[in-house]
């Protein structure tokens, strides 16, 4: 757990993650995350996953609003774009940042030359850059759910204090099936296998957020919530709405 006083980002268990996270996102797994991410055949197990990103962006997106002119959003971990595309075709100023150089260029390489994406700063680093300045809304699609507990809450703190309105994320949750999965993908050849996730209990996600002094006293409180599951793919949906909209 973070030390009284530092940013989430800032504690050894942070930074260990993040190295190997980059390391995963911008080397090792590449390939199959841009093949993954395409309309290119895969594997039945990757397949139930491509479904269940798909429906997951979709809910993320479902619960933003439809109009974003003139707003600005995160997509905090955009990995090759496709939400943050889809925020920009709304009409958003979106920055679209991710640990993976590789990924990012992805990105731009698939949507640099559609008129939305002359909204979209694409740039790879640490989403918890206070650098990155203040945003209506921010969308974190899988990109928190390597992170324990305490990290993840203090990751939303961190964001939350640059957010005005709302946060949509995604978190693994702890369930039975889940765990049945990870234990049978381990059976599967290492291309199919799913990068290290910390499942995490719903309730503890939840009280959470509540116990958060610093999210208490800036309004953040938990709003829709909802699981996707698709074969080989587990994520829970979660909003977390700024109540009156109290600017960052």
């Amino acid at each position: 757990m973070a030390r009284p006083g530092t940013f989430v980002h800032e504690t050894a268990g942070w930074q260990r993650r993040r190295q190997w996270l980059h390391e995963y996102f911008d080397r090792t797994a590449v390939k199959a995350w841009e093949t993954l991410t395409s309309d290119a055949p895969v594997s039945r197990v990757r397949q139930t996953v491509r479904e269940g990103r798909d429906t997951m962006r979709a809910t993320l997106l479902g619960w933003l609003p439809a109009d974003l002119t003139g707003l600005r959003v995160l997509d905090a971990g955009c990995g090759p774009g496709m939400a943050a595309i889809e925020l920009a075709r709304r009409g958003a100023e979106v920055v679209a940042i991710d640990l993976s150089p590789t990924l990012v260029d992805l990105a731009h390489r698939r949507y640099g030359d559609q008129d939305a994406a002359a909204r979209i700063t694409w740039t790879s680093g640490d989403m918890l850059d206070p650098a990155l300045g203040e945003f209506d809304y921010c969308l974190a699609m899988d990109s928190l759910i390597h992170y324990d507990e305490p990290e993840l809450i203090g990751a939303l703190r961190g964001l939350g204090h640059r957010v005005r309105r709302a946060m949509v994320v995604t978190y693994a949750p702890a369930t039975p099936v889940l765990r049945t999965l990870h234990a049978v993908g381990k059976l599967f050849p290492r291309r199919d296998r799913a990068p290290r996730i910390q499942p995490i209990g719903p309730n503890a996600v939840r009280y959470g957020i509540h116990l958060d002094r610093a999210m208490a006293a800036e309004g953040w409180r938990v709003g829709r919530t909802e699981r996707v599951q698709r074969g080989f793919y587990t994520s829970q949906a979660l909003e977390v709405v700024r109540q009156g909209g109290s600017p960052a």
